[in-house]
């Protein structure tokens, strides 16, 4: 079976390409035009965002605020405030009024444009804030010491003879890429007068130690006001002995005023719950709810809470796909949601009395939702357009609202992707996709290498959606014909098929790779089969390692991005000690050590022969630059030609514009040197 992605989302990326187009290049991706989440303005005129731009000298984005009236036909987006020397970040309208964020410091400007007022003049910093709907107070979150009363920081006399060396006594001394300073992410509250925020703020999480926001990606999307402003819901996980080995996040109930401590709306719930959302009567809490303690990809059911009467609603319990994101629509009849389905990130309705599912887009990764009284607008991408925004409205295509990188996209040529299913392990249907560079193949062409990328996760996908980090329109630009296949464990495709994966990361997936790679290259006549390199970071690490010794023939080269290698070391390195431990079984490495060693690469370096490329980040806590360095011995000590790249200020991701520059260089050079493909 073969589909096409659709024309219209190919096309998004150019306007009207000249007829010397080329290929979308390293540093054609690394100046794109990145849109931030949107608001708008309770009566649907204004639209504002931030806008990253690049700023390849100082090696660094930088943020500036956009606005767009939505009322009038055809109108273009424009600059809101664009202060070269700070970053705006972070809009939010409340009435007729934009609040964000500029240094150390929440301002606000008219939606109409003016003078920006500046708002708090706190010290310490924060990490960022929510406007009341009301508009006279705000809660901010900053890393402050648990019990702080406010967001004043305390002094804290040092010995003049102290060392440097940290002290612990429990887990989670460090977290992705930030060793623990006893610091914890807190709420404060602050009222809003006629010359801007009043004192230092008053906390609100009481007794509670923990981080809200949760950390590290937790965000505006896990604190909501009522519309009332007289509450605040947040997320939460409480900390202890056991926080390195608990995903128990729960939904906590706070007066604004701090009159009383928080109550645990979540309690009976022992897994994860997340995405505290209020409907706009008021009436309504909904959120997002996993069932299994331990698994952080287990499938998340949209919950409805009557904040009334305290009944709650698994809305989605009979709809086999896990909710990403929740935004409630205007008159509190219905939600709308996203979530992972067969490579695809559509928009879907909720109806929020029975539970009825409605899909709303057909292609393409949905990456955040505003709702306005015509309907909702969302951030659109696909595997060859980055995001610009579109309405959704009725049954037909979203309507564009924006081009955003047009000028900087006009002439470039985008690769056609195409999708294939094949029998894979277990008799299921597996997905994948076949990226074909623009132009240079064809009856008088000839073929082009593989690349096969194997992603992380491992419960994620290869879907349809643009990427700055593995970007498959990149390789496909450097002539590569890019496949990827959605291996068991993958999202999008029943919440069976992505637990499939536990105990089993050597096994299934692998089969799904080895059948998935035979498919593609007997569907697309032009890829070169037989010469093929293979590439994956995080799990796709983990299996590039695994092919090392177990698929040692089939690549003329391996690309290694912070890929476990010793699943013992991994057990006792790693920070997040459920993701490790559920995956295999459930247990600590010392109770049942093999279930660790059954799918452990190290076992099988002595089948190892095929050149690899290994590239970690030093302030990787994930999974360890130990890891890759480990590899990369093993690697060398057996003669293989190898290559070690290390980033001494990137963590699990490659983040730097510089750095990431650098990171595609190395890969394709690594790819090109063993593929023979000459520039």
């Amino acid at each position: 079976m073969r589909m096409f992605f659709s024309a219209g989302l190919i096309a998004l990326a150019v306007i009207a390409a000249p007829s010397a187009a080329r290929p979308l290049t390293i540093e054609d991706l690394t100046t794109l035009g990145r849109i931030g989440a949107p608001t708008v303005s309770a009566d649907g005129r204004w639209m504002v965002w931030a806008q990253r731009e690049t700023d390849v000298d100082a090696n660094r984005g930088r943020y500036d605020l956009w606005r767009l009236d939505l009322r009038r036909t055809g109108a273009s987006p424009e600059k809101l405030l664009a202060d070269p020397a700070v970053d705006e970040n972070d809009p939010q309208i409340v009435g007729s009024t934009v609040y964000y964020t500029a240094g150390d410091a929440v301002w606000s400007v008219p939606v109409t444009g003016g003078t920006p007022r500046k708002l708090t003049d706190f010290k310490g910093g924060f990490n960022g804030f929510k406007v009341a709907p009301t508009g006279d107070k705000l809660v901010v979150w900053a890393d402050r010491l648990p019990g702080a009363p406010n967001l004043e920081p305390p002094m804290v006399k040092k010995r003049a003879d102290a060392g440097s060396g940290r002290t612990f006594d429990r887990l989670f001394v460090r977290h992705w890429d930030t060793w623990a300073d006893g610091t914890r992410s807190q709420l404060f509250v602050l009222r809003l007068g006629a010359s801007g925020a009043l004192g230092n703020g008053r906390a609100v999480t009481g007794p509670l130690i923990g981080d809200t926001p949760s950390k590290p990606f937790g965000g505006a999307e896990e604190v909501a006001w009522s519309p009332d402003g007289k509450m605040l819901y947040f997320a939460l996980r409480e900390a202890g002995r056991i926080e390195a080995t608990s995903t128990n996040l729960d939904i906590f109930e706070v007066p604004a005023d701090g009159s009383r401590a928080p109550v645990n709306l979540t309690d009976a719930n022992d897994g994860t719950d997340n995405l505290p959302t209020v409907s706009p009567d008021g009436r309504k809490l909904a959120y997002f709810a996993m069932h299994r303690p331990g698994y952080e990809a287990d499938r998340q059911v949209l919950t409805v809470r009557d904040l009334a009467t305290g009944n709650v609603v698994s809305l989605t319990a009979r709809w086999d796909r896990s909710v990403g994101s929740i935004a409630w629509a205007s008159d509190s009849r219905s939600l709308y949601v996203t979530a992972d389905d067969t490579q695809e990130t559509p928009l879907f309705r909720v109806d929020a009395a029975s539970g009825e599912v409605t899909r709303l887009t057909q292609q393409g990764h949905v990456g955040a939702v505003v709702v306005t009284p015509a309907g909702p607008i969302v951030a659109l991408d696909s595997l060859t357009a980055p995001a610009d925004f579109y309405r959704v409205a009725g049954a037909g295509a979203p309507q564009r609202l924006t081009h955003v990188n047009a000028a900087k996209l006009a002439g470039i040529d985008m690769p056609t992707v195409e999708r294939f299913s094949f029998t894979g392990a277990n008799n299921d249907t597996v997905w994948g996709y076949a990226v074909k560079p623009a132009g240079g193949t064809g009856p008088n062409a000839g073929k082009v290498p593989v690349a096969y990328m194997v992603h992380g996760g491992p419960q994620g996908s290869s879907n349809n959606s643009w990427s700055y980090r593995w970007n498959p329109a990149v390789f496909a630009g450097a002539g590569y014909g890019l496949v990827a296949v959605d291996f068991h464990g993958s999202t999008g495709y029943g919440q069976a098929f992505t637990d499939s994966i536990r105990n089993n990361w050597g096994g299934w997936p692998l089969e799904d790779l080895k059948k998935g790679l035979a498919a593609a290259t007997a569907k697309f006549t032009w890829l070169d089969g037989g010469n093929a390199c293979a590439l994956g970071a995080s799990y796709g690490g983990y299996m590039m390692n695994w092919i090392e010794g177990q698929w040692p023939d089939r690549f003329k080269c391996i690309v290694q991005h912070d890929g476990v290698f010793d699943a013992r070391a991994m057990a006792y390195e790693t920070e997040e000690l459920w993701f490790d431990e559920w995956e295999h079984g459930g247990k600590t490495y010392y109770e049942d050590p093999q279930a660790f060693e059954r799918w452990n690469p190290v076992h099988h370096v002595a089948k190892w022969k095929t050149p690899q490329l290994v590239i970690t980040g030093e302030k990787d806590f994930r999974i360890p630059y130990t890891q890759g360095l480990a590899a990369f011995t093993a690697l060398q000590r057996r003669g293989i030609p190898s290559r070690l790249l290390a980033f001494p200020d990137e963590n699990h991701w490659v983040l730097k514009p510089k750095n990431s520059r650098q990171w595609y260089r190395e890969v394709i050079g690594w790819m090109d040197q063993w593929t023979g493909k000459s520039r």
